[in-house]
């Protein structure tokens, strides 16, 4: 179970919070959209991703070759609502707007041909 403070700590940081903005609006997503998205390298998504399942914030799972992370449905009944409200407030900005646009404009994801 998550406390209190790994919860806010997950969430401190921009990369883990624009991942879980992008995760909240989208439902599930992989490393490879979440690459394009944010412009930013694999290693670097793939390690605030296992920072984000470590403290339970996500969970995984695997589709043929690609593995989909989403918000962990089983989160404590204190946490969903203060996300929910977080995320709102994210969603209102400039770069979670162009971190979506760029996810929307991304060419083969998964589910939908070849990716990555």
């Amino acid at each position: 179970m998550i406390s209190p403070v790994q919860f806010f700590k997950c969430l401190s940081d921009d990369t883990r919070l624009r991942c879980i903005a992008l995760l909240q609006k989208e439902g599930k997503l992989c490393v490879c959209e979440l690459t394009t998205a944010l412009e930013l390298s694999q290693p670097k998504i793939s390690r605030h991703l296992a920072s984000l399942r470590q403290c339970g914030l996500l969970q995984a799972s695997r589709e043929g070759q690609w593995v989909f992370y989403q918000i962990n449905p089983k989160l404590p009944d204190w946490a969903s609502p203060l996300l929910s409200n977080a995320l709102l407030s994210v969603e209102l900005t400039d770069s979670f707007k162009v971190d979506l646009h760029r996810l929307k404009q991304m060419e083969n994801r998964p589910g939908t041909g070849l990716c990555c």
